[in-house]
């Protein structure tokens, strides 16, 4: 066949186009319930067309007292009714407008027109070539009426067959959420007060509007869909079907459930319909061997693999539990598996298929019987229903029916209580609830058993004498069956309670702890510590290096056996996203089962688990559950390490930009001075005096010096930001670290006074010797610096258990507020200061924190002035 011939356009397509053209072209507006605007929007789209010169005429509109709407309808032509009700078909054919629009297409004549039906005016309209404008509700429908009367509870009569939306040319959805619609209704813009009071509480329900919003949706999409394919099949173009319902498939440990996901598979392909597969987790879920718990893995892997969404629903019925679910996902049609039942087990035990089929009201139920899905359980049908008796379990119940003859005999012997039943009937409630539903029913035949041969004239024989006795027996059996059925029921209920109990309260937990967690470590030790305790299990987890590697991260135990295969499978989970190892599709043979930690943009890590029984699919949602928590602590984590790097980074950037731009600022004086020095010297050496000379040389190397002092500061800010500084802590006598920087200090001061202070008998100070002079010494210089021509005064003094070394100068002082943030880097203060670089207090601060100490300044209080101080550790305050 070619490609031509395969594009063939299809001849009833192309004949459907041409019947097409001579027609008028309809377009609706379709809303999901009154007061959506679909009569607003058709009039607004109106007259823009009108504005563009398209001759456009209202047959009909119904504004329904609306103010919005009834002031669109301004500037539209709108013919006049015939008798004052119904639309003027013939004067609006005769008008013969390029857009007719007639409101409320599903509207129902009056009694003497020429159609019953105004979607026929319509219909006659658009043989005649003009083009029209409609609006509908999708509970008009004929085909969804009695779905949207399940939902509303409310039949409509005025119907319009789905031929006339199917022939629409355009379907333009008008959608409203439910909470904007409500509040139109209160608002008196849908309905008159009274009216909206009973809309809200009935039709107009948010659960009611939801679903019809969905109706609409899917019912515009479907329009959609036909038109799109009736195109591509005039094209020649093959066209995918519709998707219109939806289908759940019930799975069990049977080897016939793959067989039934492969049906429902095809029937949700044959109708392009989603499908789920679920399988409902009762107290007997937990009695299934390992063989049965492989198998039911395996079977929703199929399921999954087929493209079907998953779950298992924990519940005590699974009818009901079914049910409710196919309810809750709006759930067209039901798949079951019908196993060979014997008449006496469904008797006594009930039939699942036959449940469905009595409560599923609408939903349709399809039964897959055994002959088509073979069954290849090695179980019978009560080994499925009831849990494996132990010859253990034997001997513990016929003990409970010692214990209660034990009782029993001094009551009849001393005190002639005649219903002993009841103490046997204890036992049997106390065995079931216990030790399960097989110990129960022991107990209860051993009970009737020995009741009647202790009890039961004639005693000591299993012979009844009185018709009487041989009742009350039959009737204690009867209450000791069902006593044990309930009680064992309510033992399975109690312990699947438990455990999840159990689970939820470790999930809770383990997110309390992420919430904390600062590190990978810490969230991977919190995931291995609660989920090795939620499902019994060893319980590892790698972090994920680079993209090729991992790094143990947290574990459940000090040492776990992983070997290089175990290793090969977690890297490749970590690789690929998937799961490996025990009861997974890839490496099945593994001894660990590995699930990836996923994240938003790739598998942070790996979380493997290891115990002698497979893990069912709740325990692995469970845990996936507990992965996804971790995961996105993981990536909390990395998210605030590359935070951190790139503030790090940033201020790096802005420091080094800072000092690039405080060096072409403050360098340029000293070095014009140099070079001014240094040229003159060059130039007029010969010339210039002795005195002159000397005057130039001393300024080129006072300029040098003070170059030497800030390209030292800017050294000393670099280390101190990249952390190369470390002090060297050791006793210090405070009177011989400020001696020596006063004298330092007498070489700067020139015509200045610098005045030493001192306390007597300081104690030793806990500081690095170089450090601590190079702090005080830069205090001593920004005094220099904005202490005008004043007295410098240097003092060390006790303060509390703290020597204080302060310096004090005599100018403007600190302007206020700026008493910390002058300790920033290249920070100045607001007052009128004589300039600086910023960096040297800055510089003090960091030397202080290195060695322990606290910087402060204020201003003076006996004049005007500065007072800087640091405050070392004394030998006393140790």
């Amino acid at each position: 066949m070619t490609d031509d011939e395969e594009r063939r356009p299809s001849p009833d397509a192309l004949l459907k186009q041409a019947k097409a053209e001579t027609r008028g072209h309809l377009k609706i507006y379709l809303g999901a319930a009154p007061g959506v605007g679909k009569t607003y929007e058709m009039l607004s789209a109106a007259r823009k067309k009108s504005a563009e010169g398209i001759d456009v005429v209202a047959g009909v509109i119904e504004t329904h007292g609306r103010a919005e709407t009834k002031a669109l309808t301004e500037g539209v032509e709108i013919l006049p009714r015939r008798g004052a009700q119904e639309m003027d078909l013939d004067a609006l054919i005769k008008r013969r407008p390029d857009i007719a629009l007639v409101d409320e297409l599903a509207h129902t004549n009056a009694e003497g027109s020429r159609h019953p039906k105004r979607w026929m005016d319509v219909d006659e309209l658009l043989a005649a070539g003009i083009d029209v404008w409609s609006t509908l509700n999708v509970q008009h429908i004929e085909s969804l009426n009695d779905i949207v009367a399940r939902i509303t509870r409310v039949r409509v009569r005025e119907t319009v067959p789905d031929a006339v939306l199917e022939r629409a040319d355009e379907v333009e959805l008008i959608d409203l959420t439910p909470d904007e619609l409500i509040e139109r209704l209160q608002q008196g813009k849908v309905y008159a007060p009274d009216q909206a009071q009973r809309a809200l509480r009935h039709y107009f329900a948010p659960g009611n509007l939801s679903a019809l919003r969905e109706l609409a949706m899917r019912r515009a999409a479907d329009t959609i869909d036909e038109q799109v394919r009736g195109h591509r099949r005039a094209q020649g173009e093959n066209a995918p079907w519709a998707a219109g319902e939806r289908i759940l498939v019930c799975i069990d440990e049977r080897e016939a459930a793959a067989e039934i996901v492969r049906h429902a598979k095809r029937l949700a392909d044959r109708g392009k319909a989603p499908w789920m597969a679920v399988h409902v987790e009762t107290s007997r879920t937990a009695r299934l061997t390992e063989v049965e718990r492989m198998r039911l893995a395996d079977t929703l892997r199929l399921a999954e693999r087929l493209g079907a969404e998953t779950a298992a629903l924990p519940g005590d019925g699974v009818a009901d539990t079914l049910l409710d679910y196919a309810r809750e996902q709006n759930v067209t049609q039901i798949i079951v598996g019908k196993a060979r039942r014997s008449p006496v087990f469904e008797a006594l035990f009930g039939s699942v298929v036959r449940q469905l089929i009595n409560r599923s009201d609408n939903i349709a139920i399809e039964v897959v019987p055994e002959s088509t899905a073979r069954s290849g359980s090695a179980l019978s049908p009560l080994t499925a229903a009831w849990p494996v008796l132990t010859s253990r379990g034997v001997l513990e119940a016929l003990s409970m029916t010692a214990v209660a003859s034990i009782v029993a005999w001094p009551l009849d012997v001393w005190l002639g209580v005649s219903n002993l039943t009841l103490v046997y009937l204890a036992a049997v409630l106390i065995s079931a609830l216990t030790r399960g539903l097989w110990a129960g029913l022991i107990t209860g035949l051993a009970s009737a058993l020995a009741f009647n041969w202790f009890y039961t004239e004639p005693r000591y024989t299993f012979s009844v004498a009185d018709p009487d006795n041989v009742l009350a027996i039959f009737a204690f059996s009867g209450a000791a069956l069902v006593v044990s059925a309930l009680a064992g029921r309510a033992r399975q209920q109690t312990l699947s309670a438990r455990t999840e109990a159990r689970t939820t309260r470790e999930l809770f937990g383990l997110s309390r702890q992420l919430t904390s967690a600062t590190t990978e470590n810490e969230a991977a030790e919190s995931l291995a510590r609660y989920a090795g305790r939620a499902f019994d299990v060893e319980c590892i987890v790698f972090a994920r290096v680079g993209l090729d590697d991992l790094r143990l991260a947290g574990a459940s135990a000090e040492s776990l056996d992983i070997s290089e295969a175990d290793m090969a499978a977690a890297r490749w989970t970590a690789e690929k996203g998937e799961p490996t190892g025990r009861g997974a599709d890839t490496l099945p043979g593994a001894r660990w089962l590995f699930l990836p930690l996923r994240t938003s943009r790739l598998a942070a890590g790996v979380v493997g688990v290891r115990r002698a029984a497979t893990l069912s699919l709740a325990e692995r949602r469970r845990l996936a559950a507990m992965g996804d928590q971790t995961a996105t602590a993981l990536e909390r984590t990395h998210v605030s390490i590359a935070l951190e790097q790139s503030r790090v980074e940033t201020e790096t950037e802005r420091l080094r930009g800072t000092m690039l731009s405080s060096l072409s600022h403050d360098l340029r004086t000293p070095i014009a001075g140099i070079l001014g020095a240094a040229s003159s010297l060059r130039t007029y050496g010969d010339r210039l005096d002795r005195d002159t000379r000397e005057g130039l040389l001393a300024s080129i190397e006072s300029e040098s010096a003070r170059m030497q002092r800030y390209v030292a500061k800017l050294l000393d800010m670099t280390r101190l930001e990249a952390g190369g500084m470390e002090a060297k802590l050791e006793w210090l006598d405070p009177a011989d670290v400020l001696s020596a920087i006063w004298k330092r200090a007498q070489q700067l001061a020139g015509e200045r006074s610098v005045r030493l202070e001192i306390e007597p008998e300081l104690p030793m100070i806990l500081a690095d010797a170089g450090l601590a002079d190079q702090a005080i010494f830069n205090l001593v210089e920004n005094a220099f610096l904005h202490g005008c021509d004043g007295v410098i005064t240097l003092a060390a003094k006790r303060v509390g258990r703290s020597i204080a070394f302060e310096v004090m100068d005599e100018g403007p002082g600190i302007a206020p507020g700026d008493e910390t943030r002058i300790f920033d880097r290249f920070a100045r203060s607001a007052a009128p200061l004589a300039g600086g670089t910023g960096l040297g207090l800055a510089i003090v601060a960091g030397f202080a924190r290195l060695m322990r100490a606290k910087v402060a300044a204020r201003n003076r209080s006996d004049r005007s002035g500065a007072i800087f101080s640091i405050e070392f550790a004394t030998k006393d305050a140790e």
